[in-house]
């Protein structure tokens, strides 16, 4: 909602992922102050509520003030706090504006309805759990900044930095600060294959896909910034293991269990469909056999692990359209 609109007098905020909640709860706040700028907040977690404090943050205020109470982690009050709330659903003042944050579930679900039943405007916020979700919301981002982000771009970013949404939304940020147009992958690339582990995945990515040169590249570079090479051959192992699971015939497989034996979550399972085209039985045999072989040569068999590591993803790449 937008700070301009007026807020409602009840509101429910229902989900369990921490930075739309913290947003929706803030864009209330922001409506509330915007009419009122003085406006008094009471922003308590269940541990700070006692029947004592409902009754003097929800009691009409002898001078007309108007107060915004946000009442966080309801399905988690007793029971006695919970029904007092629900009474006072009942009979609600006009000068407070209530906001109840529930996590989403059957805990406490009764108080949840009982304002949703009392006209309380809901406001969902449950975490993403699709990729296409984490996407759109990561458009949103560079939306909200007035900025586009190309498909690649927002793809490559979510590869980057992950599935966690305040780590998205703090990319995003940097992102827009940092650059000028359209944010393009090369952009995500220059400020998000820093970190060691996702550099490690990168490698690994590039190699499976057949990009040697760029594959090489983001070898070098790990190894520069001290990323042990054990953990580049642990991600060229995952990804390799990933070929081998989806490149199998998996008529009536649920999507779960796929996921459960490539050992990746189930969103991951769409990229990794993709870098399996092109792939046979022998060749994913053929990368096992240069992953275990790297392997040793990385823990004591071989003298050079930066050569072992050039040399495994080279092999593996050819293999790629070994027939």
């Amino acid at each position: 909602m937008s700070s301009a609109s007026a807020p409602p007098p009840l509101s429910v905020v229902v989900g369990d992922e921490e930075l739309l909640v913290d947003r929706a709860v803030a864009e209330l706040v922001a409506a509330a102050r915007a009419e009122e700028p003085g406006v008094d907040v009471h922003d308590l977690m269940p541990g700070q509520v006692t029947a004592g404090k409902l009754v003097e943050v929800t009691s009409p205020s002898l001078f007309g003030e108007r107060r915004v109470v946000v009442l966080r982690g309801v399905q988690d009050l007793g029971k006695d706090l919970a029904a007092e709330v629900t009474g006072y659903l009942t009979a609600p003042v006009d000068d407070v504006m209530l906001v109840l944050v529930h996590a989403g579930g059957a805990k406490g679900k009764a108080l949840l309805d009982a304002a949703v039943k009392a006209g309380a405007a809901r406001i969902n916020c449950a975490k993403p759990t699709k990729s296409g979700e984490r996407l759109q919301f990561l458009k949103g981002e560079f939306s909200r900044a007035g900025r586009q982000v190309t498909a690649d771009a927002a793809q490559a970013l979510l590869d980057a930095v992950g599935t966690d949404l305040r780590e998205l939304a703090a990319a995003c940020t940097q992102l827009v600060a940092d650059t000028e147009g359209r944010i393009d992958a090369a952009a995500v690339a220059r400020y998000h294959t820093g970190k060691a582990e996702v550099t490690g995945f990168t490698v690994a990515d590039r190699t499976v896909e057949g990009r040697i040169p760029e594959a090489l590249e983001q070898l070098r570079w790990c190894l520069a910034v001290g990323t042990a090479p054990v953990l580049i051959n642990s991600a060229l192992a995952g990804a390799v293991r990933g070929l081998a699971v989806v490149a199998q015939p998996q008529r009536g497989v649920p999507e779960t269990e796929l996921a459960k034996a490539a050992k990746v979550p189930p969103w991951k399972l769409k990229t990794l469909r993709q870098q399996a085209r092109g792939w046979t039985p022998k060749g994913v045999a053929r990368a096992m056999a240069v992953v275990a072989e790297t392997d040793a040569l990385i823990k004591g068999a071989g003298r050079d692990p930066a050569y072992a590591l050039e040399r495994a993803v080279i092999e593996i790449a050819g293999a790629r359209n070994q027939r």
